[in-house]
């Protein structure tokens, strides 16, 4: 997938290049870096959740949603970054420490993500920027990661998709105090324009996988916003771990397996990992034979178990799938995300949903290419 690299932008075109520790003891005016544009697209997962922290599979896609951060660097040791979608803006220390007791403290609240990233990347310097999103937050199209990984890339951080990922993911657990998975910062780091990721995170390993031409996927909010810090999401990760205590990884578990998890509630939160793995497997073949039909099944099912196995629906989104599978057109529909809230995606013909019918907000969306960052 390449490495995620500055690229200055010149009269004579675009060429990636970072400004050299030689060239610094030379120019000594470059010891401040040059301003950046960074962007990073949101994601909308089209199958497979909670299957990410228990070593499984998922198929997310990177959407033509995302936000961008311009950034321009200073002598100073702070940072300070303006949010368009807020009224306060982040300002934080060049070297806070990367610990929860002292990024939960950053006020307002946003800016703790931002703390965050600065806490993780180090910028030598500090400096001030914009920030501006085409995201819906707490929709479940992983605008905070969107908002991390677009954050720490203005900031300087380099390298390869994996070494991003991995290092947003743990600014942002320790921003928010909550051990979230990293599908949202691989498959935005690692995106190809036109096609969907299968991911194994067993091994962090990534697979485009085509979206065909006559797939149309629109993401339809339910109305009810989320707060995943502040919902179940913790509980159900906890009792994924008890279920795995004896089984290893539920994401590679035969699935005779969970029948000897004598405890009933873990035994569907296991059952809803193992079986939703294959379902993401199953509905990349469907993806690549072009059989849409087979693909909005599995969603679905998906959806049920979701709701019915690992018990992260909400009436408000039951209600939302129930309504838009009964509109001709619509092959498929379900919770995208962790759920408790946000959005429900559906794999349609063309044309077959209205995004103005919905007064929640709806987006038809489109596979979009990976974060990347332009030195201006």
């Amino acid at each position: 997938m390449g490495h995620i690299r500055s690229e200055r932008l010149c009269n004579s075109g675009r060429f990636s290049r970072a400004v050299t520790a030689e060239e610094e003891a030379l120019h000594p005016a470059l010891r401040v870096p040059p301003p950046r544009h960074s962007h990073c697209p949101g994601r909308v997962n089209l199958i497979g959740d909670h299957t990410d922290y228990n070593g499984g599979v998922a198929l997310p896609m990177a959407i033509d949603l995302g936000t961008d951060v311009v950034f321009e660097p200073d002598s100073s040791e702070l940072i300070v970054l303006k949010s368009d979608t807020e009224d306060e803006h982040a300002e934080v220390h060049v070297k806070i420490p990367l610990e929860h007791e002292y990024l939960r403290a950053v006020r307002p609240a946003w800016a703790r993500y931002v703390a965050g990233m600065v806490a993780v990347v180090r910028p030598r310097t500090g400096g001030w920027g914009r920030i501006t999103t085409t995201l819906p937050v707490g929709a479940g199209l992983s605008s905070s990661a969107a908002l991390c990984v677009s954050v720490a890339l203005a900031l300087g951080l380099e390298g390869s998709p994996p070494r991003v990922a991995r290092i947003c993911q743990r600014g942002e657990q320790e921003a928010t105090g909550m051990q979230g998975g990293i599908m949202d910062q691989l498959v935005t780091t690692s995106a190809v324009e036109g096609a969907a990721l299968l991911i194994d995170f067993a091994d962090l390993s990534a697979r485009p996988v085509l979206v065909p031409e006559a797939a149309e996927f629109v993401v339809v909010h339910s109305g009810q916003s989320r707060n995943l810090p502040v919902t179940a999401y913790a509980a159900r990760r906890a009792e994924c771990e008890a279920a795995s205590y004896h089984l290893g990884p539920l994401g590679h578990v035969d699935p005779e397996a969970i029948l000897g998890i004598p405890d009933p509630t873990l035994r569907r939160r296991a059952r809803h990992v193992v079986t939703e793995c294959d379902r993401v497997r199953w509905f990349a073949r469907a993806m690549v034979a072009g059989d849409l039909g087979e693909a909005g099944r599995l969603m679905i099912a998906s959806h049920q178990s979701l709701a019915t196995d690992f018990e992260v629906s909400t009436p408000a989104l039951d209600q939302l799938v129930a309504k838009l599978l009964e509109v001709p057109g619509v092959h498929g529909a379900r919770l995208t995300g962790a759920g408790f809230g946000g959005c429900v995606v559906a794999l349609t013909e063309p044309g077959a949903l209205d995004p103005d019918d919905f007064p929640a907000g709806a987006w038809r969306v489109r596979a979009s290419k990976a974060a990347s960052v332009e030195l201006l």
